[in-house]
């Protein structure tokens, strides 16, 4: 039995059994890239990432007239997206390609050329530095607190450096997120991959301060109203919900402004100075692990180990064991 597969802005009739692929002519249609996407009964977010991982390998099929995918092709898609892409950005094409093809071969329309294509082998270490103390009370220091836009960013910086929460958290979040839970103000957030928002981070004075002090200048404090929003200018504030990139923005110029730059510095750094902080001022990593809301122990621990390594002075000793009191412009 024959069926009609997509491969790029054209249709191929593929028989499973004889393994032949025939070209013919069809009207463009995404029919069967949302079977596809229907069968993985997967989020919004995953579907958009899925989407753009096979995207991309079509286009790659189709700017080298690849109407056939072999294993070769999908090799030769890894090596060329590694000279273009991060190592984590071409691990997520290859297992939106790898899922595609499992799915294609599981219903009898192509086979699996993607079956045992090796991956990369990724640093989980992170990528990004934290702040010290210094650093953070001197990017706070820098904000200009005299417009709302200026009061809005120092309660988001102020907020995600102390509570650890992520971008799309901030973006979340609403005005009857914050509640008063025992005897604390507590946050309420819905975190990465969840549906609910059954977590919460605690507001300490100082924070729920500066958030207070910028929900003065709104106008509409609904409860279903954004917890931030963007303005218009610096007098004018609106109550659309800002974006991810606005938020990793902010923190990035808040960064900048204080003389921190770099590939190494941007918003998540935020959440990478929380948890160390919390460690290296007596915080335990059950602590952390909780703080973060971490689905696995092993994120937290990462932070654990390059700490220890910080603290490991083995080459301060081997150094003292070879030259003695000597000095190294001695030799």
């Amino acid at each position: 039995m024959n069926e009609v597969v997509n491969l790029g802005n054209t249709y191929y009739n593929y028989n499973y059994k004889n393994t032949e692929l025939v070209k013919r002519t069809y009207r463009f249609s995404n029919d069967f890239f949302e079977r596809w996407i229907n069968f993985l009964d997967v989020s919004k977010g995953t579907i958009n990432t899925y989407t753009k991982s096979i995207r991309q390998f079509l286009l790659f099929l189709q700017n080298n007239r690849v109407t056939q995918p072999t294993r070769e092709t999908v090799i030769a898609f890894r090596e060329y997206s590694k000279l273009h892409l991060k190592p984590t950005t071409v691990q997520c094409y290859l297992m939106a390609v790898r899922n595609f093809f499992r799915w294609t071969e599981e219903e009898g329309l192509y086979p699996d050329v993607a079956k045992n294509v090796r991956g990369l082998k990724i640093d989980y270490g992170f990528k990004k530095d934290y702040l010290t103390p210094s650093q953070v009370r001197y990017m706070l220091h820098r904000i200009n607190r005299s417009t709302v836009t200026g009061v809005r960013n120092y309660a988001i910086i102020l907020l995600m450096v102390t509570t650890g929460i992520r971008t799309i958290e901030v973006q979340r979040a609403n005005i009857e997120d914050i509640r008063n839970v025992a005897d604390f103000t507590a946050l309420f957030v819905q975190g990465k991959g969840r549906d609910d928002k059954n977590e919460y981070v605690k507001l300490e004075p100082p924070v729920l301060d500066a958030i207070n002090e910028y929900l003065t200048y709104r106008v509409d404090l609904r409860g279903s109203s954004p917890l931030f929003a963007d303005t218009y200018h610096s007098k004018v504030a609106v109550n659309r919900r800002l974006t991810t990139r606005m938020i990793s923005k902010i923190a990035k110029d808040c960064m900048y402004e204080a003389g921190i730059d770099g590939d190494r510095f941007c918003a998540h750094s935020l959440r990478h100075t929380t948890a160390t902080l919390n460690l290296l001022n007596g915080g335990t990593v059950q602590e952390t692990k909780q703080l973060l809301r971490h689905a696995r122990l092993d994120t937290t621990l990462i932070y654990c180990h390059n700490l220890e390594r910080a603290k490991n002075n083995s080459e301060a000793r081997v150094t003292q064991a070879i030259l003695g009191r000597y000095k190294v412009e001695d030799f």
